[in-house]
């Protein structure tokens, strides 16, 4: 299944934009902590693998991974980077198109602000594909989700309530199509709305001194569970 959902993002990996390459570091710290291979979750989904920054990660535990990108672009790079699998980077809009051959083995999904990257109603649909994805007892980590107190927030153009696009040139997120910001109770309804129980939930803020105009940054890493 190939299909490029996303213009702006296919445009900037086309660019060499976005091209992490390094694992995020609280994304580590969290499988770690709360989804350790060692207390038995072995096979993980990632929503929105981009470049594969994390895949040298999950290939060290020995995960069974599976990635969805919607770049076309990015993930035919991905595959020849790491050819192992294949069969297993699925180039899909996952706000879109629910792949059932994943229901009920999925260990961990974990996602570093892609979903973010989508209106409400589409976050509502990934959730619940999520839901059906998971066994039970299995994990999401969400690693920044922006945030109402990002500086960004107050610029754009409103989708919906907690949506914009079209934000300024001087803007974090400049071309890259969709930018969705969540406040606390926000975070609440859309899990539990999708049966999912968080576990943790902590808000991060950073604030740039040198240089000057730098953006406020403000971010959300989520924890949750599907119940048994």
């Amino acid at each position: 299944m190939i299909m490029a959902f996303s213009n702006e993002w296919d445009e900037q990996y086309k660019n060499n934009h976005h091209m992490s390459i390094w694992p995020w570091s609280d994304l580590v710290s969290s499988i770690y902590r709360y989804a350790n291979p060692k207390n038995g979750y072995k096979r993980v989904l990632e929503l929105g693998c981009g470049a594969g920054a994390n895949i040298p990660l999950f290939l060290s535990l020995n995960f069974d991974y599976y990635g969805i990108e919607g770049s076309k672009s990015i993930s035919k790079r991905v595959i020849d980077n790491y050819p192992q699998l294949s069969n297993k980077i699925i180039t899909s809009d996952f706000a879109k198109e629910h792949l059932s051959q994943l229901n009920d083995i999925i260990d961990i999904v974990v996602d570093r602000a892609s979903i973010t990257h989508n209106d409400t109603l589409s976050i509502e649909s990934i959730l619940r594909s999520i839901f059906l994805y998971l066994k039970p007892g299995g994990k999401f980590i969400g690693i920044d989700w922006f945030s109402t107190n990002h500086g960004d927030f107050h610029r754009g153009i409103s989708v919906d309530t907690y949506t914009k696009k079209d934000l300024p040139f001087d803007s974090q997120f400049l071309g890259v199509g969709e930018v969705h910001f969540s406040d606390k109770e926000h975070i609440i309804d859309l899990f539990s709305n999708a049966g999912l129980i968080i576990e943790r939930l902590e808000h991060k803020e950073r604030n740039i001194d040198i240089p000057t105009n730098q953006c406020h940054f403000a971010s959300w890493d989520i924890i949750a569970v599907k119940p048994h």
